[in-house]
């Protein structure tokens, strides 16, 4: 799960993650993010570095 704002500035970063999920196998990520609009190196970083591990851990309960 992507969080809802950076943790160093505290911008929404999560209304972006659908999109730059989608664009990210026909595009460079940096252009993704400059088009929409993610300008600081902290909220580049959350976007850059997410790892989703939800649906792998998922079946364990």
């Amino acid at each position: 799960m992507i969080p809802v704002r950076c943790f160093t500035c505290g911008k929404v970063i999560s209304s972006v993650y659908e999109e730059y999920k989608k664009r990210l196998d026909n595009e460079e990520p940096g252009k993704i993010l400059d088009d929409l609009g993610i300008e600081r190196y902290c909220c580049r970083r959350m976007l850059l570095t997410h790892v989703g591990l939800v649906d792998l851990l998922a079946p364990y309960q």
